[in-house]
């Protein structure tokens, strides 16, 4: 066992499980095969891998990298994970409602839902705002409750 990790670098049901999911991505693939959309698919499937393997990471590693050295405090990796987790919910959202947040796309939005799309850059901002909001507010409350514990008789730091 050891000398199968020592070649292979992990586990054995690591192995078991990247085989099963490309025995699912080849199954997937086989389905879509047949599709007439398929080639437009596929080439959605790589501009997205390439905008964010060329475009989206370097910026928001870059954007992470300037938070961090930005962050001077001894307990900056709870107060960085408190600006990470909300960015990355509001991008993901915004990521989501991409189309519908610049306005493309209105006339399928309405035929789909019999909605306009106008509201939807607000409605994002107030997502995100809100949720940032409520990541600030346990931030507080983590650090109060870190500054009574180290008040306390009897409690260490």
């Amino acid at each position: 066992m050891t000398e199968f990790r020592r070649g292979y670098g992990a586990a054995p049901w690591h192995l078991l499980l990247l085989l099963g999911c490309f025995a699912v991505t080849g199954w997937i693939a086989l389905r879509l095969s047949g599709e007439p959309a398929a080639g437009r698919m596929l080439l959605w499937f790589l501009g997205a891998v390439v905008a964010h393997d060329l475009i989206l990471f370097p910026v928001y590693a870059l954007a992470d990298r300037m938070l961090r050295a930005g962050m001077g405090r001894p307990d900056r990796r709870s107060a960085l994970n408190h600006v990470r987790a909300p960015a990355l919910a509001s991008g993901l959202l915004l990521l989501v409602y991409l189309p519908g947040v610049l306005g493309l796309g209105g006339d399928t939005y309405t035929a789909a839902s019999g909605l306009t799309p106008q509201p939807l850059l607000a409605r994002w901002l107030a997502v995100s705002a809100a949720i940032f909001a409520v990541s600030a507010m346990l931030y507080v409350l983590r650090l109060r409750r870190r500054r009574e514990a180290g008040s306390r008789p009897g409690t260490r730091r």
